[in-house]
């Protein structure tokens, strides 16, 4: 057994050594939930607002040392030499100059206020602060979720169409086989061979087409997952479709009230404001401090005396020129904006979440419609065809139907596209995107 695994481990490093002197590369799997974490970890926006907590976090802490005391202590060696005369003591006899005179200081100083409600109050509207940061940073990840799921959608969706675009190439190369033979043999005219060839070469041009847009489509979704411009990489999913029914507007709409972070974070935000709108008016009342200091001096180390000080003082704003409702009225201002903005994003969540569900039902319907007219397409280019084939006919059926089928096929990929890309709207219009888009891309 020893032996066995000694030599599986040499075939694989030798196999690894192999591939680095080869220079291949194996590349990156990626299925849609993985694209959604390294979106999530490679977005600027989301570190940008979880750097808007932290600093929502200091600020809090800065609120809440206004509240906690303060304590401090110095030890300090003083000389000084004192002129009497320029405090107006001017006696005959008595030298004006004192000093100079050293003393020593050890003492401890203390501040805090028993009673302070506007500082209170500023603690609270510091903790709804962190709260509205910390819905904006969800927020961000909802927008990076949807983001990355509409890229790798376009990129299944564009996969579907050269797929396709191949498939249309493969018949009509077949067919233009097919029209040199009934040419060579005389049973067609040549027009039919020429015919034949630009639909063939018309297919090709797609091909290219097609190959070069999901080129592009996948350079987009490597920029927004934070992959190695030009790197390669597979997905894994396929393009999903799975009806999605007996969804109430009016139960989206409230669960997105409930969940939607944007819209909890403007709450937040108003929440915020108003309680700074509190401890601004409670400016106006009293506030309790306490201070003072202990400690010991003397004329040397050797010879300290314990002294203190202990003050209480109650103080009161009794006229401030204004400035107090001054700063009331701008809070006012901010107040009655954020409300129109919050019932602002309310209608905008509405007209999302019936938007998305109607363009969901009609993408649906579509899909039934385009899968019926790909088979019947498909019928139609396999009578004419036969029909061609018999020389019944000249291959302008042909071509027509080859164009009917082509045309069949994209509706096809476009409508599940387009449903696909309902549902990631819905998901995010309805709140939670990473949780309801896993919910309703596998809905039954």
């Amino acid at each position: 057994m020893t032996k066995i695994l000694r030599v599986l481990v040499l075939l694989g490093v030798f196999g690894a050594s192999c591939l680095l002197l080869l220079g291949q590369s194996v590349p990156t799997r990626l299925s849609l939930d993985d694209a959604i974490q390294r979106g999530i970890r490679a977005n600027l926006g989301v570190a940008v607002r979880e750097a808007g907590t932290g600093i929502a976090r200091a600020e809090r802490l800065r609120a809440l040392s206004a509240l906690l005391p303060t304590v401090s202590s110095a030890v300090s060696e003083n000389v000084q030499r004192n002129n009497l005369a320029v405090f107006g003591f001017r006696v005959p006899g008595v030298p004006s100059l004192i000093g100079p005179f050293a003393y020593s200081d050890v003492r401890a100083f203390a501040d805090v206020d028993l009673y302070n409600r506007a500082s209170r109050l500023r603690l609270k509207a510091a903790g709804q602060n962190i709260r509205a940061e910390q819905f904006s940073v969800a927020d961000a990840r909802d927008l990076v979720v949807a983001a990355v799921a509409n890229s790798y959608l376009t990129i299944l969706a564009s996969a579907a169409r050269l797929e396709a675009a191949r498939s249309e190439a493969a018949t009509a190369e077949a067919l233009a086989v097919r029209a040199k033979e009934l040419h060579t043999a005389g049973v067609t005219p040549a027009i039919d061979e020429l015919r034949a060839r630009v639909q063939f070469k018309a297919r090709q041009q797609q091909v290219l087409a097609a190959k070069n847009q999901l080129a592009k489509d996948k350079l987009t979704l490597a920029r927004v997952i934070g992959l190695p411009s030009g790197g390669e990489f597979e997905l894994t999913d396929t393009a999903p479709y799975a009806p999605l029914d007996q969804l109430s507007a009016d139960e989206l709409l409230a669960r997105a009230k409930q969940q939607r972070s944007d819209y909890q974070s403007l709450k937040a935000q108003l929440e915020e404001i108003q309680l700074r709108r509190s401890a601004a008016l409670a400016l106006r009342y009293p506030t309790l401090n306490a201070s003072g200091n202990y400690g010991a001096n003397g004329v040397n180390q050797a010879q300290l005396h314990q002294t203190f000080v202990f003050t209480g003082a109650l103080r009161m704003n009794l006229f401030d020129g204004g400035r107090l409702r001054a700063e009331i009225m701008r809070i006012d201002s901010t107040i009655n904006e954020k409300k129109a903005q919050i019932n602002d994003l309310e209608q905008q969540m509405d007209l999302d979440i019936r938007s998305s569900l109607l363009d969901m039902q009609s993408a649906q319907d579509q899909v039934s419609v385009a899968a019926e007219n790909i088979a019947l397409a498909q019928a139609t280019l396999e009578q004419a065809r036969d029909r061609f084939t018999a020389g019944v006919t000249d291959n302008i059926e042909v071509v027509q139907a080859q164009d009917a089928l082509a045309l069949a096929q994209e509706a096809f990929i476009t409508s599940r596209y387009g449903h696909n890309l309902a549902k990631v709207a819905l998901a995010r219009a309805a709140g939670t995107t990473e949780t309801n888009l896993k919910q309703f891309m596998g809905a039954k």
